[in-house]
């Protein structure tokens, strides 16, 4: 069975890095030590659709009465394939299909990184 993963508004799922026990010396990193760190890494995966608008801004004016079921939504910086820098405490570790994901507010992101498509 195949099944999509659907993210909510300014969420954004990141397989994270794996936890590198050793430095980049060759010294051994006792296991507590990754814990600590306050911030993550790891590849953008998906993306929510991004922030709402409210239902005002997205008719024009609220005072016409009129409703709308479909929402605008203005999209997030993180897309598929970015490496992500995130603060851990935000994030929520999730297995699907079982691999281990983080599921990140988009405002939790510190820093992405994406590679640039060269120019012909």
């Amino acid at each position: 069975m195949s099944r999509e993963v659907i993210l909510i508004g300014d969420k954004v799922l990141i397989k994270p890095e794996e936890d590198n026990a050793q430095t980049p010396s060759g010294l051994f990193l006792p296991q507590g030590v990754a814990q600590k760190e306050q911030v993550a890494s790891g590849t953008v995966v998906n993306t929510g659709p991004g922030y709402p608008l409210g239902e005002a801004a997205a008719e024009g004016e609220s005072w016409t009465g009129r409703t709308r079921t479909d929402l605008r939504y203005v999209p997030l910086q993180a897309q598929n394939g970015d490496h992500a820098i995130f603060l851990k405490t935000t994030a929520v570790e999730v297995e699907i299909d079982g691999g281990k994901y983080q599921i990140v507010p988009h405002n939790a992101i510190l820093l992405l990184i994406r590679d640039r498509i060269p120019l012909p």
